[in-house]
């Protein structure tokens, strides 16, 4: 099983072991991870499981999709070149040791 590490707000690191096909907002969720709020559901909804995507693992990672885009425009932390929706992002093995940072707030 891939392990994802998620900076929380104070700084400190949470690593869980995640399964293969679950998306990194259901990881988040089903290990009360604080700070992905995720509201939606995963429908790619409203934004509250934006993360900040290592830099090292942007390119094992597909584009955001147009709706993902269009999303991620109305994060409540600001987006940057990095920046994910945590429910479009499917855990694989190429994603063993992904670290995601969750921003200061999602809503």
């Amino acid at each position: 099983m891939p392990t994802i590490h998620y900076i929380l707000k104070d700084g400190s690191t949470r690593s869980v072991e995640a399964r293969n096909g679950a998306s990194l907002m259901e990881t988040a969720v089903h290990n009360n991870v604080r700070g992905i709020d995720a509201e939606c559901g995963g429908s790619c909804a409203c934004a509250t499981c934006h993360v900040y995507v290592n830099d090292e693992f942007l390119s094992r990672l597909a584009p955001p999709d147009d709706m993902e885009d269009e999303m991620l425009d109305a994060t409540a932390s600001e987006r940057m070149p990095n920046s994910r929706l945590s429910c479009q992002i499917t855990v694989s093995d190429a994603l063993d040791g992904l670290t995601v940072r969750v921003p200061e707030t999602q809503v």
